[in-house]
């Protein structure tokens, strides 16, 4: 059994437009244990995204495999891979995806009632999470009622409901101010030492990124260790 719940071996990601074939990711390895914080950088259109989403069991590698929590994602039958992803994977994105016709603590318990816990439970345990994320008085409050960093920390408690393995996250303060941005990361820190949860975050930001363990740049469709991090 690996020691790793996030594990990518030889990942290779090529997109063909007419006839020209784009290498984006070429033989990458990547291994994650819990509790660990990692951040993935790299400019604009280097393939972190495609990585992240890969790593997620979102796209599938052109080659490779990815191991979440030792099963091999691209493997499994569609069914499967939802499965896995609802039970081990949390995903925040820059853009919060929350269901507008949803009040907030709906928009958390969508997980949990995804795999069938009872509403009563699935409500409790988001209003529990949505509290430990400043927003117990805002449950009934649907996202368009909430502020940027408001529906940003919904959607953090979103990922986090579920307990998973690993967070992955895309940008997660990309789309917030200074403050806000500051918060929702503290955050985001704070419930990973609690937890145990790997976090496995993109980012542009290299002072957020230096406050991880530890850093990767993609590069020519590679991904190698670069200095910096947290100790």
């Amino acid at each position: 059994m690996s020691e790793f719940v996030l594990e990518a071996r030889e990942v290779q990601k090529n997109f063909t437009q007419g006839p020209v074939t784009l290498e984006v990711l070429r033989g990458v390895n990547f291994a994650a244990a819990s509790g660990e914080r990692i951040a993935i950088v790299g400019a604009s259109g280097s393939g972190k995204t495609t990585l992240l989403q890969i790593l997620g069991g979102l796209d599938r590698p052109t080659t490779g495999h990815v191991f979440v929590a030792g099963q091999d994602i691209h493997e499994l039958s569609e069914d499967a891979r939802g499965m896995l992803r609802n039970r081990a994977l949390g995903f925040v994105y820059q853009f919060h995806h929350l269901l507008p016709e949803f009040s907030a603590v709906e928009n958390v318990a969508m997980p949990l009632l995804i795999r069938r816990t009872p509403v009563a439970e699935a409500r409790d345990r988001a209003s529990e999470i949505l509290e430990r994320v400043g927003l117990g008085r805002r449950l009934s409050h649907r996202p368009y009622q909430l502020s940027g960093g408001e529906r940003q920390r919904a959607a953090v408690a979103r990922a986090l409901v579920t307990e998973p393995k690993i967070i992955l996250a895309d940008e997660p303060t990309g789309n917030l101010d200074g403050q806000n941005a500051e918060g929702v990361f503290e955050l985001m820190l704070e419930l990973n030492r609690e937890r145990g949860t790997c976090l496995v975050v993109v980012t542009h930001d290299l002072r957020l990124a230096n406050r991880m363990e530890r850093i990767y740049e993609i590069v020519g469709g590679q991904l190698t260790e670069r200095p910096g991090g947290a100790d």
